[in-house]
């Protein structure tokens, strides 16, 4: 049975073998993990299809190869081997090139920025962009040998040493001897190349409200002892938040969109992508799929499912795909003001920082007071390729308002 490339999100259209955790000749067991394999968003396990010996590998670690390729062979008990066809060999050569469209003129030596910028005109593998990445390198100077000019792996580490830019020894850090060195593991590596990327892409701004969550605070304080006891967690504001997101994208669908080629692609359904913390390995960004369509429980409910998920490593591949818009929570830590960085190819990020007391002027008919109410700052990066000022803050506006506004007792 081959074992093959898998579809890794809507959009992907090739992916790289990072390990492989057997070789030729080993017994594998059914849904034994097999090897992993990354983009430039995720990483993932692939297991066995069935039980049998690996038989044949037919893209090794670090090279790069569209959806579908066939990456091994498993052989069953009693089954005869097939020749491997041609769909053995579209393997580390499948980096593709694309010519940039203009050449960018600069003087001197070029910005990190700058040159980041000019290497997004090529499509590059995750593994490629990476190590492009950490030598500095542009994309131009090296010279492909793949499948109509490609780029490959072995292309870049050849022109890293033949200029000698390869480092002989780790440098020392600044200030004398180090107590230690940590080598990113693949997720921090992929959310490296991914954050780069981002801040490459897309012109980022940030606009920030405050709100005031005596209303939901109400709501939660109402079934805080019943729904911990029912569910064996504490409701936060994060649930109400997401539930009120999505009713204002659906009233701002600008902001719940992504960037095409010279368009803005407008997406029907929201699909909210909730960051997660895995704590020093990095972070991911599993999306809750047509969350509009959903109340607050079932929001709070599958909040906490992926959650707890990611943090255990049992997303599936559809979890971490089609988010058209993203939820960044800090809030827990009692940050102040968060500017998050932009999931590509998203234009809008939210990050919802903490909810502090503090005094607060409010309005009454015969006149103001001062009272002492939670208060939190919602905070979002947008694109401004994509929308304006304007725009955003008028959406953060109707959020505001909604989260204030609405009757969160008949909501619960």
């Amino acid at each position: 049975m081959d074992v093959m490339m898998p579809q890794l999100g809507e959009t992907v259209a090739e992916g790289t073998v990072a390990t492989w955790y057997k070789q030729e000749g080993d017994q594998v067991q059914a849904d034994e993990i097999l090897l992993d394999v990354e983009t430039d968003k995720v990483s993932m396990e692939i297991p066995a299809p069935k039980a049998g010996t690996l038989a044949q590998i037919l893209v090794k670690a670090g090279e790069t190869v569209e959806v579908g390729t066939i990456l091994g062979v498993i052989q069953g008990e009693g089954e005869t081997l097939a020749e491997p066809a041609v769909k053995e060999a579209v393997a580390a050569e499948a980096n593709t090139v694309v010519e940039p469209a203009s050449p960018v003129e600069t003087s001197g030596a070029p910005t990190l920025t700058a040159r980041v910028a000019r290497n997004e005109n090529y499509k590059l593998s995750p593994a490629v962009r990476r190590l492009v990445a950490e030598h500095s390198l542009e994309i131009s100077a090296i010279q492909g040998t793949g499948r109509n000019g490609r780029v490959t792996r072995r292309n870049v580490i050849e022109f890293i040493e033949s200029s000698g830019t390869a480092p002989t020894a780790a440098p020392a850090a600044p200030g004398g001897d180090t107590s230690g060195r940590i080598p990113f593991n693949r997720i921090r590596k992929l959310t490296a190349d991914h954050m780069i990327k981002s801040k490459a892409t897309s012109p980022h701004v940030l606009q920030a409200v405050e709100v005031d969550f005596s209303n939901i605070d109400r709501a939660r304080q109402s079934v805080k002892d019943s729904w911990k006891a029912q569910r064996g967690y504490s409701l936060t504001y994060l649930p109400f938040i997401a539930h009120a997101v999505c009713a204002a994208l659906r009233e701002f669908p600008h902001a719940n969109a992504s960037v095409g080629d010279d368009e803005l692609i407008l997406h029907s359904d929201v699909n909210l992508a909730i960051a997660v913390d895995l704590g020093p390995e990095g972070l991911v960004a599993p999306v809750i799929h047509r969350a509009h369509r959903m109340n607050l429980t079932q929001l709070a409910e599958g909040i906490r499912d992926l959650a707890a998920r990611a943090r255990s490593n049992r997303l599936k591949l559809d979890d971490l795909s089609g988010g058209t818009y993203t939820l960044s929570n800090s809030g827990t830590f009692g940050t102040l003001i968060t500017a998050p960085i932009i999931n590509q190819p998203q234009v809008a990020i939210l990050s919802t920082d903490g909810v502090r007391k503090k005094p607060v002027v409010v309005e009454h008919p015969d006149g103001d007071s001062i009272a002492i109410r939670p208060v939190g700052i919602l905070a979002q990066s947008f694109d401004h390729r994509a929308i304006d000022g304007a725009y955003s803050a008028a959406y953060l506006d109707r959020l505001r308002k909604l989260l204030e506004g609405t009757d969160w007792f008949s909501e619960i």
